[in-house]
């Protein structure tokens, strides 16, 4: 909220009902991302109510919800899988320190050098991943798929919860769709005593959300800062360094690129920008209290970050009430979450998807080239069969190297000659720019052994970008020299003259008529 505002407590009572909402559709999600990481559903609840209230009140980006990620748990599965809970905490809080260094160094910003091409594969995938995580729902709580009367219930509640969503806001905008559908389908089971599963039909594999809370002695439940006392002799030491840093890099990728995707998504919908540095440090430091506390950290939530924007929470108090939302609903009103059938909330995440999913891409690739269609199908297949991390690297690489070679082929080489005081000089003006991948394109045209005495190259119309231009120009100063040829360089930047230490004596220096840019080796811009 911005203080320099008035007032207005229906701004405040939409990003209240919106912060609700989306502690409502938080709970399965932790508690499904928890059992995803291997460990217990408090350690991803309690993960959502600290690292989504530090984001919320300190963060970059007031809107976006972040708690326990599916793209993180699966890392951690492996971590906890092959050493324990203990190093996965360790693993959180360096994901912490990590990523606070990402925002002091401010290395955020490199966020928008994602091409569009990316951004729609990233979206997409995630749209696709949040779908697909919807088919395991469809199991009872002995784990088989649901068939007959209770398929029947499952589909007719999805049904009911989407058209509640698309329907309510046609008749009022009082209060958010989502919650409306929530509550009613709820209310709707529990009145008609429908067969329907229910999260605390899920949560019973663990005891319900009240046991879970007030502990029952079971290994693995939310411990706090004790986890701290029951550490394995030698824990710290360079070999369990060795061992968390590998996944803690991987976190650290995952978790801040997904924040600043999903915080560069918010900011197309709501046409304001945030600041990702910020986000970042605030991200840091949310995973490094999550990990003290023995909880598995988080990152941005895109589905749980929509339905807020959608709902109309684009501050910093939905953000707020979601995770104090969470808190007292684990805490106080648990009974009541237990009532909730799992349909509903399959059916806001259907919802999401549907919100989520970029439909317009599949008509924007039809006017793309095909390098940057390709790029969009390579990301979201990645993101959906490996991660986020995997599949925006192996984008941006992609699109780096499409970039390169296009330029590549955009550098011209015109020929002239003229008479200078009785002398035949060959002039070979360079257009285009000349950087690593139009280096030997550049060095092609040139024939030091045919040309004349004489022989100028002109940089007027190009720029030289890089290291390995450098080298070029170089190489063929070295070329006439052996020759026994004059070869002369005309409108080189400084940087350029003054690395060319073999060719110092060959250039002609106008001072007057050379261009004041920079090659990026020199640190400008």
């Amino acid at each position: 909220m911005n203080p320099s505002q008035p007032f207005d407590w229906r701004t405040y009572k939409v990003e209240t009902l919106s912060g609700i909402t989306v502690a409502l559709a938080l709970v399965p999600e932790a508690v499904a991302f928890a059992f995803v990481a291997g460990v217990h559903p408090l350690v991803g609840l309690y993960a959502a109510v600290i690292v989504g209230m530090i984001t919320a009140v300190f963060g970059g980006r007031p809107g976006m919800i972040t708690a326990a990620a599916g793209s993180l748990a699966v890392v951690m599965m492996h971590l906890v899988m092959e050493h324990g809970a203990a190093y996965l905490f360790l693993a959180v809080i360096m994901m912490g320190i990590f990523q606070i260094i990402i925002g002091i160094m401010k290395w955020g910003r490199f966020i928008r050098m994602v091409p569009t091409s990316v951004m729609l594969g990233f979206v997409n995938g995630l749209a696709l991943i949040i779908l697909f995580a919807q088919f395991s729902q469809f199991k009872d709580t002995e784990g088989q798929w649901l068939s007959g009367d209770a398929l029947t219930m499952m589909v007719a509640i999805i049904a009911a919860t989407l058209a509640i969503i698309y329907l309510l806001p046609k008749l009022t905008k009082a209060v958010p769709s989502a919650l409306a559908a929530i509550v009613l389908v709820a209310a709707a089971v529990a009145f008609f005593d429908l067969n329907a599963i229910t999260v605390g039909d899920k949560a019973e594999v663990s005891g319900t959300l009240s046991s879970l809370i007030f502990g029952d002695g079971t290994e693995g439940g939310f411990q706090g800062l004790s986890w701290f006392l029951s550490l394995p002799e030698g824990f710290w030491s360079w070999q369990t360094l060795w061992i968390v840093l590998p996944y803690a890099l991987i976190l650290t990728i995952i978790g801040s690129v997904e924040s600043l995707l999903t915080m560069t998504l918010i900011d197309d919908l709501t046409q304001t920008r945030g600041k990702a540095n910020k986000e970042c440090i605030a991200l840091g430091s949310a995973n490094c209290v999550a990990g003290s506390f023995g909880t598995m950290g988080g990152c941005a939530l895109i589905g749980q970050s929509m339905i807020n924007v959608k709902s109309g929470g684009t501050g910093r108090l939905s953000g707020i009430t979601a995770a104090f939302g969470l808190l007292v609903m684990i805490v106080a009103i648990s009974p009541l979450i237990e009532m909730v059938p799992i349909g509903a909330l399959v059916g806001l995440m259907f919802f999401v998807v549907i919100a989520t999913f970029n439909w317009s891409s599949l008509q924007i690739m039809r006017g793309m080239t095909k390098a940057d269609a390709f790029v969009v199908v390579l990301v979201t297949g990645l993101t959906v069969i490996f991660d986020l991390a995997i599949a925006v690297m192996a984008g941006v690489i992609i699109a780096a190297l499409v970039f390169a070679w296009e330029h590549a082929q955009r550098i011209f080489i015109r020929v002239t000659e003229q008479e200078v005081e009785g002398k035949r000089v060959k002039i070979y003006q360079v257009q285009g720019p000349l950087f690593f991948a139009s280096a030997q394109n550049f060095i092609d045209h040139f024939d030091p052994k045919t040309d004349p005495e004489c022989v100028q190259i002109d940089f007027m119309y190009s720029r030289v970008y890089d290291h390995t231009g450098i080298e070029a120009i170089e190489g063929l100063t070295q070329k006439y020299k052996a020759a026994g040829k004059k070869l002369t360089l005309k409108h080189l930047s400084p940087e350029c003259q003054t690395l060319l230490h073999n060719a110092r004596d060959l250039i002609e220096i106008n001072v007057s008529e050379d261009p004041h840019y920079h090659v990026s080796m020199s640190g400008k811009n």
